[in-house]
């Protein structure tokens, strides 16, 4: 009886990870498509050969802090910050790592002091810095919000609803698809025949890549997740299982639901197969510096620890070159790429530094310095990778979180806020730049909703269609992928 148990388990836990492995793969069933994908993606036809492009959506789970990523150095910003932020979050002013920016807004500002990669990316031009934008339906002011003359986006601070509108960009209507998934719809046409999906995800199903045509395929930092043989009773590896599984659904008598199983079940074998043998030639040592291992050290002196974001971006290296490459060279001849990476962590109501009173210091140390330690380190191991394959213009990556935090300290970390700052990186960026309108850091301010939460002063609409456009979405298309779009000034920011 136990060896029949065991056996039951393994072919249900084969038949799990068969439906796993399935789902991101190309959308098998023709029949059902939108029309409206299908005939806005005809006029994608800008996209000739050779033009390769990827996006990397960096996803900082939890809601990051950017007001202590992107700081105010210069007066009174600065007084204010420190004022409201001490003694628990206020970072001093001579660790702060100064930015020198190419545009002036009376204002100059700096980065975490656990961020000096993220400092050179942004002094050599290929990071800009994006000001307080969240998710809007409409522009909004402080007495706007207060008399509710403007509809607002619902349950604004809850995590799953925010990560939710912040990857499908309308908070207004159901999540039925993202807005990576809609922009993989819209150019899925100028790659027919594709060996692997548009869109792969290293943190497993999301929001974001939900399409109506493509769908979401999951890989893990070490390569697709492959679909092993069941084990025999006897505790051997069986050969014949899977081949007899598949014939058996596959065969002419079996219903239609069968077959189509079957079709799913050989199709992941083939896709996994086929993007492990493609990956297999990009081992990672060939390009991602041997200064930046997925070992990371958090200043000052702390210990090191392994970083899964640094490994889902490498493995993201070794799949945009298998991309990039020619199909009779080994790889996927793909024209467009969409990635999705997924870092925890960042709802730190608690420990987000190590405060003492007695140590002067100890508000540099602590759980979020070690994550924007790891987020700086990762972002620019990655754009070192992207230079040494010559796709540094190719390839633009980007961050998204819940929301931003409360900027008075809840007593040992901050609360769920609203506008956060975020970061863009990569060849084709205008870098060395500031974009959007930064808050002023005091309560009772016009962007405050009076705990600290700041207004957003630019849509993720606006954040998202700049990006979208330059991924190949043309305007006459744009309000395809963000519906709410022509709401909002400007469709395109202009940072990259």
């Amino acid at each position: 009886m136990k060896e029949k148990n065991i056996s039951v388990i393994t072919r249900r836990e084969f038949m799990r990870r068969a439906a796993c492995a399935a789902v991101g793969t190309v959308a098998m069933t023709s029949a059902i498509r939108d029309l409206r994908f299908m005939n806005a993606a005809v006029a994608q036809s800008n996209i000739g050969p050779g033009d390769y492009k990827a996006l990397v959506c960096i996803f900082l789970q939890g809601g990051n802090d950017s007001n202590n990523m992107i700081l105010p150095t210069s007066q009174p910003q600065y007084n204010y910050y420190q004022t409201t932020r001490t003694p628990v979050l206020a970072i001093p002013q001579s660790a702060i790592l100064p930015l020198t920016s190419l545009n002036n807004d009376g204002n100059t500002y700096g980065l975490h002091p656990s961020c000096p990669e993220l400092q050179a990316l942004f002094g050599e031009g290929k990071l800009a810095l994006l000001f307080n934008t969240g998710t809007l339906l409409y522009p909004i002011t402080l007495s706007q919000y207060s008399a509710n003359s403007i509809p607002r986006p619902p349950q604004l601070f809850s995590h799953a609803d925010q990560q939710t509108q912040w990857q499908t960009s309308v908070p207004d209507q159901s999540p039925l698809t993202g807005w990576g998934g809609r922009c993989a719809d819209l150019l899925n046409a100028v790659q027919p025949n594709s060996p692997v999906s548009l869109m792969v995800t290293l943190a497993g199903a999301n929001t974001f890549e939900v399409g109506n045509i493509v769908s979401q395929y999951s890989v893990s930092t070490s390569g697709a997740i492959s679909l092993t043989m069941p084990t025999s009773p006897g505790g051997g590896a069986s050969t014949n299982r899977l081949p007899a599984l598949m014939n058996l659904l596959g065969l002419p008598y079996q219903n239609l639901q069968a077959q189509a199983y079957a079709g799913v079940v050989e199709h992941a074998v083939n896709s996994g197969s086929l993007l492990n043998n493609a990956i297999s030639g990009t081992a990672s040592a060939n390009y991602w510096t041997n200064a930046f291992p997925v070992k990371i050290t958090p200043p000052p002196g702390g210990t090191p620890f392994t970083s899964n974001l640094s490994a889902q971006l490498q493995m993201v290296a070794r799949l945009i070159s298998a991309g990039k490459t020619a199909a009779a060279s080994g790889g996927f001849g793909m024209k467009r790429q969409i990635f999705f990476c997924q870092v925890g962590g960042y709802d730190l109501h608690t420990g987000q530094t190590n405060y003492s009173a007695t140590s002067p210091n100890s508000v540099l140390v602590g759980a979020h310095t070690n994550l924007l330690a790891e987020l700086s380190q990762s972002m620019y191991a990655f754009q070192r990778a992207m230079e040494q394959l010559n796709l540094s213009d190719n390839v633009t990556a980007f961050t998204a979180s819940d929301f931003g935090r409360t900027f008075p300290s809840n007593g040992q970390g901050s609360d769920h806020g609203w506008g956060s700052h975020h970061l863009i990186l990569g060849g084709a960026v205008n870098g060395q730049r500031t974009y959007g309108n930064f808050p002023q850091f005091i309560t009772h301010s016009p962007n405050d909703l009076g705990t600290g939460r700041w207004i957003p002063t630019t849509a993720i609409d606006q954040y998202f269609a700049t990006l979208a456009t330059w991924f190949g979405v043309d305007n006459s298309n744009l309000a395809t992928v963000f519906p709410n779009i022509g709401r909002f000034t400007s469709p395109n920011l202009g940072f990259i």
